[in-house]
């Protein structure tokens, strides 16, 4: 069986070099290493070697001088114990000496490779010995077996002996005829601690008795012999070796959930736990008997200890999966199609909704682009239904178009005639494409001057969008939500995509769902956007969305009217959350409430913990990375927004803006208006808090003015993205540029006291400063730089500068001699303001 590959702390140990330069060697190399944990190929490995080879020799080189060193030192310290005294060794005695010495080296070396020789002999024994220990287990295994058979035959035996003895015993007529006795087997949970029987049987022989006590106590002696072995524990990490009579390179497997802590692995493992943080100190992961491990970690802890990690999957893993069962297949009856509008900003996506609900919502949206994700249900005059979930074309919103893709039917993709394919459009075909969901192409503004339907779809044909009159099978619909040109069309083409799908669901069955959107109501609060995927849901079923469970108190529709149920592909608004949801989160009604809260507790303690081994994990590697490197500056960030989607989006923008010298650290986030809790919050953690359609409670802001916290609303998405990319720029190291103010040519030099050296020098051009930095050149070779000017005179004054055509005396701070023609170079260092590139 192939070698292991080797992970690079492993071959940092053994060249005794540290990680990070192997790691910065590979990257200089480009080769691709996620981490000092990262398991590498022979041909990376070989590389390492080369580069490296040379530290380990000058390590054993290191190593044989300083034994060499401590020998002489030795004798140096038994001569002057002595009390001889220490003469100089001649050439031929050195030589001798150094010989002796490297014989001594050379003997140690054979006396370790001895040593090693025999404890690999050792092991070789004791491997054996646990080859006969197994062969002896199952020995004794075999006779335990075989006396059991005899202890279950013994029984029908002492009653065949019985029934030949009993007409013997009622010849006599006045006798009355023996009562024949029930005899029970014998097994090992009938034994005391002292191998009897705790009831008193009456026995036909002693003889009997005594054969059965015998073979019960040598089944007792037997077990706890086997007892004893399976006990003891053995750890072995050493390739070669085996555990508990398998070989490693065959390791057992284990089942362990994803972020198990340390004292779950040690009890699984059956291995202290002291060993486990021994383990993990050795990859660099500081970690406490109730830390929690990334699976990574785990699969290299179980490893180490000779054992395949298996992740298991939780309780709740079915309870939240939204895949059909065989119920679902049967009970299965047809539903409405749930349909996605995508396409880039301003080219009419929420008109045409508007058109079709007769509604205008964009009108409520700030600066006319749509900010959140809506779902509405719209009816047809035939009486089928159709819900359409609109989405932001904003860049900045693609998380949300992502998540409509993933819920939905068939996508619609609006392009408006008298613009183009845009990026959004790019991505919502490439969200529609990895969702596996049909696209309907809308194409909208066709009343507009400058309009070009062919110009669409020869773009949509470099994209792979191929529609019906360029000989492909996407429907392409010419529309104008202003005038509703070919709106009847666009719904019968959807209609006609749901047909082929036949879109079914279970409607007789618990009710489950996705997170749409979400907010913080001032009147209602939690509220969520639901989109209903199966089942039925009433008013008062207990729910789990996410970590925490509620009961649904209300159901509403997009209008805000009251139903009491909602069916599959029904986006309905609930009430009843403990707490805001987030967006994409699987929504779950359950019937047992007490096992609800069972789950709810311990999803919550679960995510308490991998949180709390986040925060750690961040204060550990990044913070402690940055602090020693001094060159990462963060302006640390509070959003506080109207809906979940709306933070997601901000968030994801806001990030992009981080480079590697300068970031947005955001330390919370979360939907409802600014209150006082998170302007103490940034008092604590110097932030700023940036709130996106929200309002700023009124203790907030007096807490805010008494404290000096700053907090930024906005309405728009893009100016928010603007100032924060102005604030990072201010957080940037200016750029240095180097002004040259004059040069002067050196004459002669001479000798003041107590200063030093002055070189005697002529002003050639610009002017020579006090207060400039400079720099001396010899040969066209700069040696010396940024220096400070030490000594500025004329004649035997002291000047603040010296004009070209001038001689002066000019001291440097650092410079001790100077030659004829030696140039001295004045400069200042010139601070330019940079602009952030984002990466």
């Amino acid at each position: 069986m192939a070698n292991k590959p080797l992970r690079i702390f492993q071959i940092a140990k053994e060249l005794n070099i540290s990680h990070t330069e192997i790691l910065e060697f590979l990257k200089n190399q480009g080769v691709e290493v996620a981490s000092h944990m990262s398991p590498v190929d022979e041909n990376t490995h070989q590389i390492i070697l080369s580069e490296f080879a040379k530290d380990k020799e000058n390590v054993e080189r290191y190593r044989k001088d300083q034994i060499r060193r401590e020998i002489q030192d030795e004798r140096i310290k038994e001569k002057q114990a002595s009390g001889k005294k220490l003469k100089l060794l001649s050439l031929d005695e050195q030589r001798d000496l150094e010989k002796k010495e490297a014989k001594s080296i050379k003997e140690a070396e054979l006396a370790k490779q001895k040593q090693i020789a025999r404890e690999k002999k050792e092991r070789e024994a004791a491997e054996q010995l646990k080859k006969a220990e197994l062969e002896q287990q199952k020995a004794v295994e075999a006779k335990v077996e075989k006396d059991l058979e005899e202890v279950e035959q013994k029984p029908s035996e002492i009653k065949q002996e019985t029934d030949a003895k009993q007409p013997a015993k009622s010849d006599s007529p006045k006798e009355k005829p023996a009562k024949k006795r029930k005899l029970r087997k014998i097994s090992l949970s009938d034994l005391d601690s002292k191998g009897k029987s705790p009831k008193k049987e009456k026995s036909g022989t002693k003889k009997e008795d005594k054969t059965a006590q015998k073979t019960k106590d040598t089944v007792r002696q037997t077990l706890a012999k086997i007892d004893s072995r399976k006990k003891k524990k053995q750890y072995k990490k050493d390739k070669g070796e085996r555990i508990d009579g398998q070989d490693v390179d065959e390791p057992n497997k284990i089942k362990i959930t994803e972020f198990a802590s340390v004292d779950e692995l040690s009890k699984l493992l059956d291995v202290p736990s002291g060993e486990i943080i021994k383990t993990c100190f050795g990859l660099g992961i500081m970690a406490t008997i109730n830390q929690r491990l990334e699976w990574d970690v785990i699969e290299l802890i179980a490893e180490e200890f000779g054992y395949k990690a298996e992740q298991e999957s939780t309780d709740e893993g079915e309870l939240f999966s939204l895949d059909t069962t065989e119920e679902d297949d049967d009970n299965a009856v047809s539903r409405a199609p749930v349909v996605t509008v995508m396409g880039h900003v301003d080219h009419g996506k929420t008109s045409i909704l508007d058109f079709i609900r007769n509604e205008n919502v964009v009108a409520g949206e700030s600066g006319g682009i749509t900010q959140h994700i809506g779902a509405y249900k719209v009816e047809l005059e035939d009486g089928k239904t159709i819900t359409f979930i609109d989405t932001p074309g904003h860049e900045a919103f693609t998380a949300m178009r992502a998540r409509g893709a993933q819920v939905t039917d068939i996508v619609v993709l609006v392009v408006a005639a008298d613009d183009a394919v845009m990026p959004q459009t790019i991505e919502a075909i490439d969200h529609a494409k990895a969702a596996d969901a049909p696209i309907v192409v809308a194409i909208n503004k066709i009343d507009k001057p400058g309009a070009d339907e062919e110009r669409v779809k020869r773009q949509l044909a470099d994209h792979n969008v191929l529609v019906e009159s360029w000989g492909g099978k996407v429907q392409s619909i010419p529309t104008s939500a202003k005038n509703g040109t070919g709106i009847d069309d666009l719904m019968t083409a959807i209609l006609l995509e749901a047909e082929m799908l036949e879109l079914r669901a279970n409607k007789d069955t618990l009710a489950k769902g996705t997170v749409v959107d979400s907010r913080l109501d001032k009147g209602y609060g939690p509220i969520a956007t639901i989109l209903i995927q199966k089942g039925t849901l009433n008013v008062g079923d207990p729910f789990l969305c996410s970590n925490y469970p509620g009961k649904v108190r209300a159901i509403m529709n997009e209008r805000g009217k009251r139903i009491k149920k909602a069916f599959p592909s029904d986006s309905v608004q609930i009430l009843g959350f403990d707490k805001v949801p987030q967006a994409a989160d699987i929504f779950v009604a359950l019937e047992d409430e007490r096992e609800l809260k069972r789950i709810a507790n311990e999803r919550q303690r679960r995510s308490r913990e991998i949180d709390q081994k986040k925060i750690v994990a961040h204060t550990l590697d990044s913070m402690s990375a940055m602090i020693k490197e001094g060159s990462m500056k963060e302006l640390p960030l509070i959003i506080k927004g109207d809906v979940d989607g709306s933070i997601e989006a901000l968030s994801e923008t806001l990030m992009k803006l981080n480079t590697g010298e300068v970031g947005l650290n955001i330390i919370h986030k979360s939907v409802g208006m600014v209150a006082e809790s998170d302007v103490l919050l940034a008092e604590a953690s110097k932030a700023v808090i940036v709130g996106f359609n929200v309002q700023v409670g009124s203790n907030a802001k007096l807490q805010a003015k008494r404290t000096g916290v700053d907090i930024r609303t906005y309405n728009i998405i893009y100016k928010a993205v603007e100032e924060l990319k102005l604030a990072l720029e201010g957080l940037l190291e200016p750029e240095q540029k180097i002004e040259i103010l004059g040069r002067a040519i050196v004459l002669t030099q001479f000798k003041i006291p107590k200063i030093g050296f002055i070189a005697g020098a002529k002003v050639e051009e610009g002017l020579i400063s006090r207060n400039a930095k400079a720099r001396l050149i010899r040969d066209d070779e700069i040696l010396f730089d940024n220096q400070a000017i030490t000594s500025l005179k004329r004649f035997k004054d002291d000047a603040k500068e010296v004009k070209e055509g001038l001689e002066c005396g000019i001291g440097l701070e650092e410079v001790k001699k100077y030659n004829e023609n030696d140039i001295i170079e004045a400069y200042e260092i010139i601070k330019v303001k940079r602009k952030l590139e984002a990466s």
